[in-house]
């Protein structure tokens, strides 16, 4: 099992004099300026506080319809809206329960640990991920991330862990963090070590390429690559290669621009999984030689469906690379679940 919880989160938390005199003195100001886009500034604080009031009265009747009003209340004034937000630990949807074990801080950090169990299926295990598709929400300036931390086979339960580092040394301890995940996936499959049945003797040189726009990349040259060509040669995809060994990942290109070995996978809907992998050669001695950088581009929907491209450069000879052979190291997603999972807690000083 896990650590024990630490103290229970407050109850309730409600807006206070105080924050409603904030908002209205933020509508206040806007009346002394003249432009267009100041105007549409105080209507929408002046919104706020009615939506305030209104919260106010019936935030029960509410709790449930108000991701339409909270989106609003963000936009405007991420601190009026996590006041506004009702405590919820724990949340559940499509048979999957998402709770908040611990929430505190410790110097400028906050740490939350965040569990998530299927409580019908076998949908979460070791291997669960949130995809990019959680939301950090709070009131104060500050940079996040989320990862997995652990699994406990027993009770089918992953542990992710939410880190919060503060800008500004400011106390934010009682400030409420609303963090939501919409999808995960989960019983990927890795591969390692996998030799692809393609011989080295022959690679050619083409002739015809595209300038592509990149969405990300790697090596240890990608970025001085990048100042040198902001936008890289890739090789145009041809039919995917037959005997490729991993599902869900197509090898649509290989051959040499320029001088050096390029290397071209594709994967078809990317938004609703994780396939990526990355190459190197072997030779007969058992050296091994990475690419100097990856790069990857979409299809910019030129074909029904969108395909993410991979792009692998190895800065190799042509007539060396006979002597060696391909291999690479993938990783696949076997499900995708979807669902709204959302939880409001607020922040608590270590103990």
């Amino acid at each position: 099992m896990f650590k024990e919880r630490y103290s229970h989160m407050n109850a309730q938390i409600q807006p206070n004099a105080e924050l409603l005199q904030v908002v209205l003195n933020a509508a206040h100001v806007q009346k002394h300026t003249k432009n267009r886009k100041n105007v549409c500034l105080k209507r929408s604080a002046m919104a706020l506080a009615a939506l305030c009031i209104c919260l106010t009265l019936a935030m029960p009747v509410l709790a449930a319809t108000v991701d339409p009003i909270y989106r609003l209340m963000y936009m405007v004034s991420p601190s009026t809206a996590q006041f506004f937000m009702p405590i919820q630990t724990s949340s559940e949807d499509n048979g999957v329960k998402m709770e908040v074990v611990s929430a505190y801080i410790h110097d400028e950090t906050a740490e939350i640990y965040v569990t998530m169990r299927d409580l019908t299926g076998d949908r979460i295990d070791g291997t669960t991920d949130l995809f990019d598709s959680y939301s950090i929400n709070r009131s104060f300036d500050s940079s996040a991330h989320c990862e997995l931390a652990g699994y406990e086979e027993d009770t089918k339960t992953a542990m992710f862990l939410i880190t919060i580092d503060e800008w500004g040394s400011q106390n934010i301890a009682g400030d409420k963090i609303t963090f939501s995940v919409r999808e995960f996936l989960s019983h990927k499959n890795k591969y390692e070590g996998v030799e692809i049945p393609i011989g080295l003797s022959g690679i050619p040189a083409v002739e015809q390429t595209q300038t592509v726009s990149p969405n990300g990349g790697g090596g240890k040259d990608y970025q001085s690559y990048l100042d040198f060509e902001k936008n890289p040669i890739a090789l145009i995809p041809s039919d995917p290669m037959e005997a490729f060994p991993i599902d869900g990942i197509d090898l649509t290109g290989i051959a040499y621009i320029d001088g050096k070995l390029h290397i071209q996978t594709a994967v078809k809907d990317p938004l609703d999984n994780d396939h990526h992998g990355a190459f190197y050669l072997q030779s007969k001695t058992g050296t091994q030689v990475d690419c100097n950088f990856s790069f990857s581009f979409s299809n910019q929907y030129e074909q029904p469906g969108r395909i993410d491209y991979h792009e692998y450069v190895f800065d190799i000879p042509q007539e060396e690379l006979a002597e060696y052979s391909l291999y690479g190291n993938f990783v696949t997603s076997g499900m995708k679940t979807e669902g709204q999972w959302r939880v409001t807690f607020p922040l608590e000083n270590a103990k």
